[in-house]
């Protein structure tokens, strides 16, 4: 069976009465260390019109050679895009659906800073639970769509570009902590692989994991 390629339509209905949409999907909800991310990506008129890049797909369904490619492409496409981040501390200490608002924020921010016209933007937020609006100092007009990071091109590529951002933190994380090279984050990214578990097992948890997340697995100290 053929993935489902996403389309504009949604956007292009949603600029009917906005100036700008803005995709949004996290990245890293569900990993055991490292921080989650929040990919945001602005479309106007103009980048609906020249359509998305190809090959754009959901990032789940792609390989990494193929959202290595497709990050930069999205990025250039896109009137503006950027990356928020919550850090393993964060979450240990709010939760992960505050966090995950707060990447958000961070990320809007710097649109905002790129010129995005947030407070009259049409935000376009993948799953079914809206996450955003309790983080949000003001309200904003978000539409909440489950599988949007399949079927809506500007969520797919929030999604791409915020799997290649994090994929490269966690890879310069275990890169500068050559101590923490058991977790195997160059290859897992921070999510309960089995070589991930044996690891915390064996050598506890790190400064980088989010230690709340980890009763089930850790029995030893913080290293």
């Amino acid at each position: 069976m053929s993935p489902i390629i996403p389309s504009l339509e949604v956007e292009a209905e949603l600029l009917r009465a906005a100036p700008v949409v803005i995709g949004i999907d996290e990245v890293g909800r569900g990993a055991l260390a490292g921080p989650v991310a929040v990919g945001v990506c602005a479309v106007r008129v103009d980048e609906v019109a020249v359509g998305y890049p190809e090959g754009l797909r959901d990032s789940k369904l792609l390989t990494p050679k193929m959202r290595a490619r497709l990050a930069p492409e999205a990025q250039q496409w896109a009137f503006a895009s950027a990356v928020g981040y919550a850090e393993a501390a964060e979450i240990d200490e709010l939760g992960i659906g505050a966090c995950l608002a707060a990447a958000a924020v961070r990320a809007l921010g710097d649109l905002w800073q790129a010129g995005v016209d947030i407070e009259r933007a049409a935000i376009l937020l993948d799953g079914s639970h809206d996450w955003l609006t309790p983080g949000l100092s003001s309200p904003l007009a978000v539409t909440v769509r489950p599988k949007a990071d399949r079927d809506c091109a500007a969520v797919a590529a929030a999604a791409v570009i915020a799997k290649e951002a994090r994929d490269a933190r966690m890879i310069a994380l275990a890169e500068a902590h050559p101590q923490w090279a058991a977790y195997g984050w160059a290859a897992n990214k921070g999510y309960g692989s089995a070589v991930h578990r044996d690891a915390l097992r064996e050598h506890g948890a790190s400064t980088a994991h989010r230690r709340t997340w980890l009763h089930r697995i850790l029995t030893s100290e913080p290293a």
